[in-house]
């Protein structure tokens, strides 16, 4: 007994590290590791809302073969659509983000910091807040949004249809995440070195080349963590979407999240099936999270 607490003691004086990180270490494990545990296993279970653990039965690969199997009908929409919403959203906030970064970059005047205020707004907000406010605007009848266009061209658009509904949750989430792009990078532009840009100069090289081979290069790491965030962040959506659709009209917004959700709420309350969803959703998030951060990697690396 003593000879195996010199050996523990032992241990934690070449590891004196240890004690300071094992409180986080903790909190990691019961908060992500055992549920995460608690999920898979459940996902292998017919288990319902409601139940006592005891009244699950085990039923092997069968959630997840009714999944793939197309038994249900939904799945592959929502996975269809959440990849397409993650794709096209993450490329126009980099895309606006980026623009806006430069536009700071390049611009000194009296007013910058009320600018870059006025980007840390959104932001600020909670997603269920601004879904709020962004489904008053877009009511078809009294919203501010047709109101505008109303006056301006006499159109009105019914922004929370089938046909419009995915584009309008992509509005929402353009406008209150470009900014965290553009701020991201904003930093990291204010940081590069004015040298290789003199030396550009010297060589006869224009902005748009500077650009390409100066400035993206130097940024590229930055790029890749801010298009990591977004594109993990675009991918598990759920608030902003069900303040303004619930999912619907029909399946038009069901996203992975919303999915899982309308399998284990009360209403249908498959919690084993929703598991195998949400397991599903976590292994596309983590797939897309690997490529990136080797990505990004790669370039730290040079």
């Amino acid at each position: 007994m003593q000879r195996n607490n010199l050996a523990i003691n032992d241990y934690f004086k070449k590891r004196p590290h240890i004690k300071y990180i094992a409180p986080a270490m903790i909190t990691l494990f019961v908060l992500s590791i055992v549920p995460t545990i608690f999920l898979v296993a459940v996902s292998f279970t017919n288990y319902h809302l409601g139940w006592d653990l005891s009244r699950a039965k085990f039923v092997a690969f069968d959630n997840y073969l009714r999944l793939f199997s197309g038994r249900d009908p939904d799945f592959w929409h929502a996975v269809y659509i959440s990849l397409k919403f993650m794709t096209i959203a993450t490329i126009i906030q980099m895309i606006l983000g980026f623009s806006i970064a430069i536009l700071l970059n390049e611009k000194e005047f009296k007013l910058k910091p009320l600018v870059v205020g006025i980007l840390i707004i959104p932001l600020a907000m909670t997603p269920t807040i601004a879904g709020q406010m962004w489904k008053l605007m877009f009511n078809a009848e009294y919203g501010l949004i047709n109101y505008i266009l109303g006056g301006l061209f006499g159109m009105k658009i019914a922004w929370l249809s089938a046909d419009m509904a995915f584009w309008s949750i992509m509005i929402v989430d353009i406008w209150q995440f470009t900014p965290f792009v553009a701020l991201i990078l904003y930093s990291g532009l204010r940081s590069m070195p004015d040298e290789p840009y003199e030396s550009a100069m010297i060589d006869g090289a224009g902005k748009v080349r500077s650009f390409f081979f100066i400035t993206v290069p130097m940024m590229r790491s930055l790029i890749l963590l801010a298009l990591l965030m977004r594109a993990v962040d675009s991918l598990k959506l759920f608030d902003t979407a069900f303040v303004l659709t619930q999912g619907g009209p029909g399946n038009a917004t069901e996203f992975l999240s919303l999915h899982v959700y309308r399998m284990v709420n009360a209403q249908n309350g498959l919690i084993g099936r929703g598991a195998a969803v949400a397991m599903v959703l976590l292994v596309i998030v983590t797939v897309v999270s690997n490529i990136l951060i080797r990505l990004q990697r790669k370039e730290t690396s040079k």
